[in-house]
């Protein structure tokens, strides 16, 4: 079991001037929370990379990792996930081995190449280059934390042979994923033998169809097995059952409605850009749709309800996808401080212990 902190999800402010004057209590907040992982049995402590909004305030992905690492003593840290292409590959693989020399063996690598138009802005980097760039990076860092050095010769990187000092600690092969949505992606992430960081948004039966996509892919590519998938999504648990089913359509309907403006994804951008043609067609099929329609589509992919229904919804996941591990956001969409550690305690006390016997 992983949980997931710093969750602002407020949108995707444009204005010059933001309200920030409650980003400081954000994060003591989701720091509090953070710091109750390791103490109620968590496996991992998972975070996320954003940048220029409310939405995920977490431009330092690694920096907040290595603070969390300091602070606890064996859980895993997982990214979910670095953006490759809005870094530059030679110092993102030397932070990564740095990390793993701070905390030798319990980074949990999750990579993906972006969807946010603000953020490709704001940081320079071409937004239709983002497949190629997450390719030819994930390339030369993967294979630099096994051997040792970097070096590659390809279009976007011109990389003489340089060694990581200090050398990574132990193989990261294993422990290396990569957020896939499109069919395009899916095969990318199985040639570079990474395995899936799925959030779901999509009817299970089309994700389950993908999960075996990919290990066909996969299977042409490696003679190993390929990992067992990763899912993560908000959860909302309460002993009242009408208070969890209120709670949770509300606050993770508002999730996917922060989620589907900072993303854009109603936007006609994706026309233009290339190597989103899928988001092209996601962004038909939402404006064809009401917004409260897929909200509600959304928040019941999720889990939200009472202990016992949480137990059979996380279950369920695990038996439809062969999961390797299940995270859960507790803080999301602006919901209370009370409400989220509320619901964080519940599910330990009662949730968390049946899922271990699984």
């Amino acid at each position: 079991m992983g949980v997931f902190f710093m969750r602002s999800d407020f949108g995707n402010e444009k204005s010059e001037a933001p309200d920030t004057a409650g980003d400081y209590d954000v994060y003591q907040g989701n720091l509090a929370l953070a710091d109750l992982a390791e103490p109620m049995g968590f496996d991992s402590l998972w975070s996320v990379e954003h940048h220029f909004t409310g939405y995920t305030m977490v431009p330092d992905l690694l920096q907040v990792l290595s603070y969390m690492a300091a602070r606890t003593r064996t859980i895993r840290l997982g990214t979910q996930c670095l953006i490759l292409p809005w870094h530059n590959p030679a110092r993102l693989a030397e932070s990564i081995a740095l990390f793993d020399n701070l905390a030798p063996g319990r980074l949990v690598l999750g990579f993906g190449r972006g969807l946010g138009r603000i953020e490709f802005e704001g940081l320079g980097v071409p937004m239709g280059e983002s497949r190629d760039r997450f390719v030819e990076y994930s390339q030369l860092i993967l294979n630099a934390l096994e051997r040792g050095y970097l070096e590659q010769d390809t279009p976007l990187v011109r990389q003489p042979k340089r060694w990581l000092r200090p050398a990574p600690t132990h193989t990261f092969k294993g422990r290396t994923y990569a957020a896939a949505v499109s069919p395009e992606s899916l095969k990318v992430v199985a040639k570079l033998g990474m395995g899936l960081l799925i959030a779901p948004q999509k009817p299970w039966k089309t994700t389950i169809a993908e999960i075996e996509d990919y290990r066909n892919e996969y299977a042409k590519h490696h003679h190993d097995p390929p990992p067992q998938p990763i899912i993560a999504c908000p959860l909302y648990c309460d002993e009242s059952e009408d208070r969890a089913a209120e709670m949770g359509v509300r606050y993770i309907g508002q999730y996917y409605t922060n989620l589907l403006k900072h993303y854009e994804l109603k936007g006609s951008h994706f026309e233009q850009t290339r190597n989103y043609e899928y988001y092209e067609q996601i962004s038909r099929q939402l404006n064809s749709h009401e917004t409260s329609q897929s909200e509600r589509f959304f928040a019941d992919l999720q889990v939200y309800g009472t202990p016992d229904q949480c137990i059979d919804k996380v279950a369920a996941i695990k038996e439809m996808t062969g999961c390797s591990e299940f995270i859960a956001y507790f803080s999301y969409s602006g919901l209370a401080q009370h409400d989220v550690q509320g619901s964080l305690e519940l599910f330990h006390d009662k949730v968390q212990p049946k899922l271990r016997t699984f």
